[in-house]
């Protein structure tokens, strides 16, 4: 981040990513703005209606283990978020498959509209830097 390589590759190259995300991101430049929209997944996960329509739960609290489509906030890091408000999309470093090279989901509200589910876009984020040339 602090050398300015960590940014948002361009809407079309996100789109080529993720086909089925529809909405434009803004990747999270600044560890003061990471750890703004992270404590808003917390808030908003606190709230069991918001939880349910989001899919996101605590797993310290779940009765079995949390796995996808539901995203575990405890084990997550949100790394861009919705450009337009009011969207309530993201994408996310999920540490559930190891602190070493985490992989990256994103939402998708599009596949199911009543429902977010949580999708893989990469199985590591090396790779992400790596197809989005930011490595």
């Amino acid at each position: 981040m602090d050398d300015g390589r960590w940014r948002n590759p361009g809407d079309d190259v996100m789109r080529e990513l993720m086909p089925w995300f529809e909405d434009p991101l803004d990747f999270l430049t600044g560890i003061d703005w990471m750890r703004r929209e992270n404590a808003g997944l917390l808030r908003l996960t606190a709230d069991p209606r918001s939880a349910y329509l989001f899919r996101q739960a605590r797993g310290s609290t779940a009765v079995g283990p949390v796995k996808l489509p539901w995203l575990d906030v405890e084990q997550a890091v949100l790394i861009a978020v919705n450009r337009r408000p009011g969207d309530d999309v993201a994408m996310a470093l999920d540490y559930r498959t190891g602190s070493d090279d985490p992989r990256v989901v994103a939402s998708d509200f599009w596949t199911d509209p009543r429902q977010c589910s949580w999708r893989i876009v990469v199985p590591a984020f090396s790779r992400l830097l790596d197809v989005l040339n930011l490595g």
